[in-house]
């Protein structure tokens, strides 16, 4: 049977809803300081809706410490998976101080994203991660984004929207932890998946809280 990106290879059931599984492939970066919530929030919807995520350290070892004091154990470790980042379909930036120094830190880091950006790969940052990595890499020129307020002053060639949630073009950007959530569904529309997302803003109850405002 041919293979393609979307093809579905699994159909489980959630919340009585059928959710595709894809082979839609995410990266998502850690390194120590991390905010967790940032983190932690996307992995959880993106492997929901069905994305392969791959959780890397960029630091010497698996064990990655949040900004709050939280040690995860990350899938890999950058160098395992530096090889298989040309097939990406999106790599993943939370914010948090200094985890979004630390992955700036990162020249592996840096080179991948560059690629990703030149070869019309998708990328996302969430917080600090958009003023503190892409922006000093030129990924953010001429574009509309959002961070966290008070970085948004490395934005000297983007437009800052202080939306919770912006994608323009290949880039989507998030103001902070509140964003998460919203952050992680709004990847799963730009990776094809809008109906899992959809979905899962039901079945997980966040539609509940939008309303109750």
């Amino acid at each position: 049977m041919e293979k393609c990106l979307y093809l579905c290879v699994e159909i489980y059931f959630y919340n009585k809803t059928i959710i595709l599984k894809t082979m839609a492939r995410a990266f998502v970066f850690l390194a120590d300081g991390f905010e967790d919530i940032e983190a932690l929030a996307p992995v959880d919807i993106l492997r929901r809706g069905g994305v392969e995520v791959t959780t890397v350290s960029v630091m010497d070892e698996q064990v990655v410490t949040s900004a709050h004091g939280v040690g995860v154990v990350a899938d890999a470790l950058f160098a395992e998976v530096s090889g298989e980042l040309a097939d990406a379909d999106l790599l993943v930036l939370p914010g948090g101080m200094p985890g979004a120094s630390n992955l700036f830190a990162h020249e592996g880091l840096r080179e991948a994203l560059v690629a990703q950006s030149e070869r019309q790969g998708r990328i996302a940052a969430i917080c600090a991660a958009p003023a503190v990595v892409l922006a000093p890499l030129g990924l953010l020129a001429g574009k509309r984004a959002t961070c966290y307020p008070g970085f948004e002053q490395a934005f000297d060639d983007c437009d800052y929207t202080a939306e919770l949630v912006t994608t323009d073009g290949l880039v989507t950007t998030a103001c902070g932890p509140g964003a998460a959530m919203a952050f992680g569904y709004e990847l799963l529309r730009q990776l094809g998946l809008a109906e899992a997302a959809d979905a899962l803003q039901e079945g997980m109850r966040y539609n509940q809280l939008k309303s109750e405002k």
